[in-house]
């Protein structure tokens, strides 16, 4: 008896290429190999203590059931606050919803705003997954070329030239990955106007605010009031297995959002709720802090050396933990120079295969989430693998 046939959406989406290689990473390990990892878009910080003592007493006292869809009430309150602390802006609570992760809060957004067969559009290079939750709604979603010129960030006058009767949304990160980019005030408020005469959605991806270091990015809740606004606990709070996030919508839109929820995944997890109203106390924002320090550290320090290496990184790289390198100069095939580094060199990093659709062969990404010394060691590894000539 053969097994039933799979449905065209799942052969659609695509898998992060990336996994090949860090498979084949954890295989040089297990047989004793050095591997410095720089593909992994985890910070290598563990959760906060204040954090993890805060879960291990909501397990504690119990907390282990259902909580309302929308999220703890107490912790919607305190994402609140931290809009008003961080950028001075008031959001209601009621209109912040929590996910399991940002990319809960992603497919519930792209549930609400596309129907089948209208096109999302999306900013190339991105992050991949980004494109696999508009097929997931069965949406079509559509690569628009940035670049240097646009620090790679959408424009108002880009999405105008890709919008069509068919566009239902528009997706832009910032600070970005792969690039690491941040969107500009004004761009923001185009992008933001633009959605309001066309009557599309505009979905920014803010989960890597926090980890920015040349100034506050601008916030799409002030520039695009309309917005909806997508945020995570796992990058600048370092709460990445906890699995939590968080949206925030416009207030009509509260009861859809919160309607989808119910049905994909009744709510996000109780444990992890209670854990993360310890990341808005003094002790904890210190730590965060901190590490935003060691991550702008790690930053200036691999920026500069691998532009001396000879890899093009162009736009300002502000936030974020990456580096979107042009590598052309050196060979004519990323995904290649990618395995060759990790069987050579001993360094893992990404390929711009699973960034974008333009020119992937063109790119790698580095994340620099590891400490400057490993940091120092894989630009030293690499070096010497370019010196021999591959």
């Amino acid at each position: 008896m053969s097994l039933p046939s799979l449905s065209a959406r799942s052969h659609r989406i695509q898998p992060f290429h990336v996994m090949a290689l860090l498979g084949r990473a954890r295989e040089l390990e297990a047989g004793g190999r050095d591997i410095i990892h720089m593909e992994i878009g985890e910070p290598d910080f563990p959760t906060a203590a204040p954090v993890r003592d805060a879960g291990a007493r909501a397990l504690a006292d119990g907390h282990t059931g259902y909580l309302p869809a929308a999220g703890l009430p107490a912790l919607r309150e305190a994402i609140a606050g931290h809009y008003a602390a961080r950028y001075g802006v008031q959001v209601d609570p009621g209109r912040i919803l929590v996910t399991p992760g940002a990319s809960g809060a992603l497919v519930v957004a792209m549930a609400m705003l596309a129907d089948p067969g209208r096109n999302v559009l999306l900013p190339d290079p991105g992050y991949p997954c980004n494109r696999n939750f508009a097929e997931l709604v069965d949406a079509v979603p559509r690569a628009v070329r940035v670049d240097a010129g646009t620090d790679y960030q959408l424009t108002p006058a880009l999405a105008e030239a890709a919008c069509d009767e068919s566009t239902a949304a528009m997706l832009v990160g910032s600070p970005g990955n792969p690039t690491g980019t941040l969107a500009r005030a004004a761009d923001l408020a185009g992008l933001g106007a633009l959605a309001q005469r066309r009557g599309i959605g505009l979905v920014v991806d803010e989960i890597y605010h926090g980890l920015d270091y040349d100034g506050m990015p601008a916030q799409a809740l002030i520039h695009a009031p309309d917005a909806v606004v997508v945020n995570s606990f796992s990058k600048y709070f370092g709460m990445t297995g906890w699995r939590l996030g968080w949206m925030v919508v416009p207030s009509d839109w509260v009861p859809v959002a919160e309607k989808i929820m119910q049905n994909l995944f009744i709510s996000a997890s109780t444990p992890a709720q209670h854990a993360a109203l310890a990341c808005f106390t003094e002790r904890s924002l210190a730590i965060f802090e901190s590490r935003r320090e060691a991550f702008r550290q790690r930053r200036d320090f691999l920026l500069p050396a691998l532009r001396e290496l000879g890899f093009h990184i162009p736009g300002h790289p502000a936030g974020a933990f990456y580096l979107y390198a042009d590598v052309s100069a050196l060979c004519d095939d990323s995904f290649a120079l990618a395995r060759d580094l990790l069987e050579q060199a001993g360094v893992a990093v990404t390929p711009g295969l699973d960034f974008e659709r333009t020119a992937p062969e063109r790119h790698l990404r580095f994340a620099y989430t590891t400490d400057t010394d490993r940091l120092a060691e894989a630009v030293e590894r690499i070096r010497r693998y370019l010196v021999a000539g591959g």
